[in-house]
């Protein structure tokens, strides 16, 4: 493989790393360092004529072809020896149109980039939770973040997607061209193809209602079931999530939380801050919620930046009655002795997430009332193996209250993909799949 692979060397201005090169361990590491990735090349093309050089000399090599922004989702790629792994960090260029209200991000761009060039214009976009996250993969795999319940998911807010294809020519999709590719990239990830830029709408946002409400999660039994009946009435401009979180000593954290044990509820409101009132009436020892500028949303869930390794888990609700409640506090709550950093999130879903977009692709909505999502940092190998064993015991205890819905960008092992999607959309993806791709060139983390 090595020798085959060394057909590579030429390409990317020598930015192509083998096994026992020196560079290669370095060039093969994910976001998501507790992930071991051994594939038989790394390249990074530093454009989209560089992409497809790549694609149409892997294939004359027998090798396929894994694209990669980040790897904050690598876990569910699975072995990677006949890959080449196609880093797109080099790609990083932003074009913000305040007229037409949209952004051009090419394949490696974070969306803090995006973020801080669309605010001057007093505009947002539908970002995550963590400004180092990749726009392009976090986009084609759905997206939700702070605004997710007015304006839904990122997928169906973009307008074009360039990408090179199994052939190794690069194409446009949008409404008018390539329609059908143009549907399935959006929601159906990175299976047709190594997506060189998206195009997408921006929105008219400058300021939010955002912040934090804390308590010592020894009050969860009496939180939980007031933000649950709450989040079930509340008005779309409202998106929150609530998180059992064991903080360590970060510096980005004030100190008197460090070391602590919490409950948090975090969000933002586009609309009257009032509608947080009930949450407010069960007295949080901490309450930071204010009219911040957009951009300051990028870094509200203060999410971990840079490499680090993590296991996680994730699971859709259909709902959060008491029962759900009792199992969830009793693996991840007080007294559970969980080795989680968090315990348990759970992501405030419903409102326009919940309801089919007015202009979508394969995934119109999330037929969910809440995300579930655990992480545990595997820094040594027995926190590894504390954290694998506790997600699985939060997964179990929740197995009961899930709807057998997947979400893909949260789900950080394999998966069965087709419970992502509606029925005939699976069908009509997988069709897709074997016109675009019939050999199988690409490799996504979350097949179709």
């Amino acid at each position: 493989m090595t020798t085959i692979a060394n057909s590579l060397r030429g390409l990317c201005g020598g930015a192509v790393h083998l096994p026992g090169d020196p560079g290669y361990d370095t060039a093969r590491m994910p976001w998501n360092v507790a992930v071991q990735q051994r594939p038989a090349a790394v390249a990074y093309p530093a454009d989209a004529g560089e992409v497809a050089e790549v694609v149409r000399a892997a294939a004359a090599a027998g090798l396929r072809v894994a694209p990669q922004g980040t790897g904050h989702n690598a876990g569910p790629l699975g072995p990677l020896d006949d890959v080449v792994l196609l880093r797109t960090s080099a790609m990083t260029a932003v074009t913000v149109d305040p007229v037409a209200r949209t952004a051009r991000a090419e394949a490696g761009t974070l969306w803090i980039d995006v973020v801080e060039q669309a605010a001057p214009h007093g505009l947002a976009a539908l970002h995550g939770s963590s400004p180092d996250v990749g726009v392009v993969g976090y986009s084609l795999g759905g997206g939700i973040g702070w605004y997710a319940r007015r304006h839904g998911l990122q997928t169906n807010s973009l307008t074009a997607v360039e990408l090179v294809t199994a052939d190794g020519e690069l194409v446009r999709a949008d409404a008018g061209q390539n329609t059908e590719l143009f549907w399935a990239l959006r929601g159906g990830g990175g299976n047709f193809g190594v997506v060189t830029a998206v195009e997408f709408d921006l929105y008219p946002i400058a300021t939010a209602h955002a912040g934090w409400l804390v308590w010592d999660w020894r009050e969860a039994e009496r939180v939980i079931p007031a933000w649950a009946q709450w989040a079930e009435g509340a008005p779309d401009h409202v998106t929150t999530a609530l998180r059992l979180l064991q903080v360590p000593p970060m510096p980005q954290i004030p100190a008197m939380l460090q070391n602590r044990q919490l409950l948090v509820v975090d969000g933002a409101a586009l609309g009257d801050p009032d509608v947080l009132a009930p949450l407010r009436a069960l007295r949080p020892e901490m309450d930071t919620f204010a009219d911040v500028p957009a951009p300051a949303l990028s870094r509200l869930h203060m999410d971990p930046e840079g490499p680090t390794p993590a296991i996680g888990r994730a699971a859709m609700l259909g709902g959060l009655d008491a029962a759900a409640i009792d199992a969830l506090l009793a693996a991840a709550g007080p007294g559970s002795g969980t080795s989680l950093l968090v315990a348990a999130e759970l992501r405030q879903l419903g409102g326009a997430l919940g309801r089919p977009a007015p202009r979508h692709g394969a995934l119109p909505r999330l037929d969910a009332a809440y995300a579930l999502f655990t992480c545990g940092i595997a820094a040594t190998p027995e926190l590894a193996a504390a954290a694998v064993a506790d997600t699985a015991r939060v997964a179990e205890a929740m197995a009961p209250f899930s709807n057998g819905r997947e979400y893909l960008n949260f789900a950080e092992t394999r998966v069965d993909a087709s419970r992502a999607f509606e029925a005939a959309a699976w069908q009509r993806l997988r069709q897709i799949r074997a016109a675009v791709d019939p050999d199988g060139r690409f490799v996504a983390n979350h097949v179709i």
